[in-house]
């Protein structure tokens, strides 16, 4: 609309050129437009075309205030445990997915996105899996298990975490022992991807590990020279899932580095299971304004709802308090994504 128009047609007199620039002025308070503020992390996030998801048990699905915040605050699902092998293939070729699907279907209802964890894995691994030897026979159990899981979900999932947690703690830079590597050799990483790519073209294929924010670190260089000769030889790779499982401190400060040097080789970049010791609102707000500096950085995951829920539930390290109020980290990391946090009343909330 024509701005004269809209004041009247009156000449544009100093005044009415100031009233103009106050309605174009960004709001100083985030840096962003008022127009695309919002007062929730899902939605803020979706501003920039990002997901702001949390691991959901089903388990908890039965709690209102716990599906409360899921439905209000976030537009991406992650299972915790529920698409893991143990929980999914208990025993060789027989599937269960009832609690998963209760999961994905209650996430397509209310229009929520989903990712999928985790399809190879040392850990949460039956014992049947882990006892075989023969290495025909484990590729062939894993590419079965890789293809059903996938095929189940195909279409409904953007993002997998295909292989989770591969490389070894320490200063070695190599690849962890597990049945996988040991039988299979350190080809069966190259192995999944190619399988997984078959079973869902559309479905961005993610290596999942966490230890890797430190850009400095053997274990991230490690994963950082895999993923590069990976894009080098057309293995198929779209994605880096950097766990952010922080202390209190939060994020190193190589953390964008390192988010950078990822993308910089042609996969996006995501924070998958972020929790932080005592939750300090500025170790929050700075790993998700590293996420938000980098255009590649697709999504941001934290690894339950309320502190009562988390795995490391005795270190208080999520966004909601134990009885599902917003925690002042909360506040800060929706602000670091450009929104407006509101108190219980509607108007917006103080933030630290």
């Amino acid at each position: 609309m024509n701005l004269l128009k809209r004041l009247g047609c009156r000449r544009a007199s100093v005044l009415g050129l100031l009233a103009a620039t106050v309605l174009v002025t960004p709001g100083t308070a985030t840096g962003a437009p008022d127009a695309v503020q919002a007062s929730t992390l899902g939605a803020q996030a979706a501003q920039s075309g990002r997901y702001f998801g949390t691991a959901v048990s089903a388990g908890r699905l039965g709690d209102g205030t716990y599906t409360g915040i899921l439905d209000r605050e976030f537009n991406s699902v992650t299972a915790e445990n529920e698409m893991k092998w143990d929980a999914t293939e208990p025993s060789r070729g027989s599937f269960t997915f009832g609690r998963a699907d209760q999961i994905a279907n209650r996430a397509q209802a209310r229009g929520q996105r989903l990712r999928g964890h985790t399809l190879v894995w040392h850990s949460q691994l039956p014992g049947w899996v882990g006892s075989i030897r023969d290495a025909n026979t484990l590729r062939g159990v894993m590419n079965n298990h890789i293809t059903t899981v996938m095929n189940r979900y195909k279409g409904r999932i953007h993002s997998w975490d295909v292989v989770n947690e591969a490389f070894a703690d320490g200063g070695s830079g190599q690849m962890r022992s597990s049945v996988f590597r040991d039988v299979l050799g350190t080809g069966f990483i190259e192995q999944a991807f190619r399988t997984a790519r078959s079973a869902d073209p559309a479905a961005k294929l993610c290596y999942n590990d966490y230890n890797i924010e430190n850009w400095s670190d053997a274990k991230t260089q490690g994963v950082y020279r895999m993923v590069r000769d990976f894009k080098s030889r057309g293995v198929p790779i779209d994605c880096v899932g950097l766990q952010a499982h922080f202390g209190a401190g939060g994020p190193p400060g190589s953390f964008q580095t390192t988010l950078s040097n990822f993308a910089a080789l042609g996969v996006d970049v995501q924070i998958t299971e972020l929790d932080i010791a005592q939750a300090p609102p500025t170790a929050y707000a700075n790993t998700v304004r590293a996420c938000m500096n980098v255009p590649r950085c697709t999504g941001i995951t934290v690894w339950g709802i309320r502190d009562s829920d988390s795995w490391r539930s005795g270190e208080n390290p999520l966004l909601f308090d134990r009885s599902g109020n917003k925690k002042p980290a909360y506040n800060a990391t929706l602000t670091a994504m450009g929104g407006t946090p509101t108190a219980a009343h509607g108007k917006p909330a103080v933030t630290p």
